[in-house]
């Protein structure tokens, strides 16, 4: 597969803290922008930004600079943003970022990205330790899972699929592939590259079920399998209690 395959996959040895990306955030501050218009809206459908041309994400419209991406982030993949809302003018898009803290959202000059449409989605309940994966509305995929233990708990908050990774080793601890999320452990601050979470397999299928892992989404490799070719970045991931 390509690297821009399925908006970007790269291969990774090492996936610390399960895969991701870490981004200088400059602390500023600017007026707020409303958000003056929307996206239209369609069902079970969601848009994401895959960079194409180097930007700077601001915390308004052209203020308040928050970080530099490029095309590609520091594991090789393209940079992808879950697209919230557009300025009224259209030059603007309102986007999540993966970066700390959980959620943070900036505004990206619309015409730096390509936007696309994204019809899937993952919905994590931690209290059942379940993943369910939903293709066009309809539930495609779901399967029991490990998730943080007490002490490096899995994240709760909605977040997206902003980078997919195939270890070196597929019979390794994160399986045949890594399905990375914007969303960072709450705990692990000092692992390399901000203690990311991902959904990927796992060489200890016993621990499925339970409240293991440190921070990321364990399921069964054949799952694991199934998931990573069917989810795209820019997929939304629900993770709930």
């Amino acid at each position: 597969m390509s690297v821009r395959g399925l908006f970007g996959v790269a291969l990774v040895t090492a996936l610390a803290g399960c895969g991701g990306a870490r981004h200088v955030v400059v602390e500023t501050t600017a007026p707020p922008t409303p958000l003056c218009a929307t996206l239209p809206r369609a069902a079970n459908v969601s848009y994401a930004a895959i960079v194409r041309t180097p930007l700077v994400a601001f915390r308004s419209p052209g203020h308040g600079r928050i970080a530099r991406f490029g095309l590609l982030n520091v594991n090789g993949v393209d940079t992808v943003f879950a697209v919230r809302g557009i300025s009224c003018d259209a030059r603007w898009l309102h986007v999540q970022l993966p970066l700390r803290p959980n959620g943070v959202t900036g505004w990206v000059r619309a015409g730096r990205v390509d936007r696309i449409t994204v019809s899937t989605r993952i919905v994590v309940d931690l209290s059942d330790r379940m993943v369910r994966f939903y293709k066009d509305g309809r539930l495609a995929l779901r399967s029991r899972a490990a998730i943080g233990a007490s002490a490096t708990p899995t994240p709760l908050g909605r977040y997206y699929v902003n980078q997919r990774l195939i270890p070196d080793d597929p019979d390794g601890p994160f399986g045949p592939g890594a399905i990375g999320i914007s969303a960072f452990s709450p705990v692990l601050t000092g692992w390399a590259q901000g203690g990311p979470v991902a959904i990927h397999g796992t060489n200890e299928p016993w621990s499925i079920g339970r409240a293991v892992s440190n921070g990321c989404i364990r399921i069964p490799n054949d799952v694991d399998e199934r998931l990573f070719a069917e989810a795209p970045a820019g997929t939304p991931v629900i993770i709930k209690r």
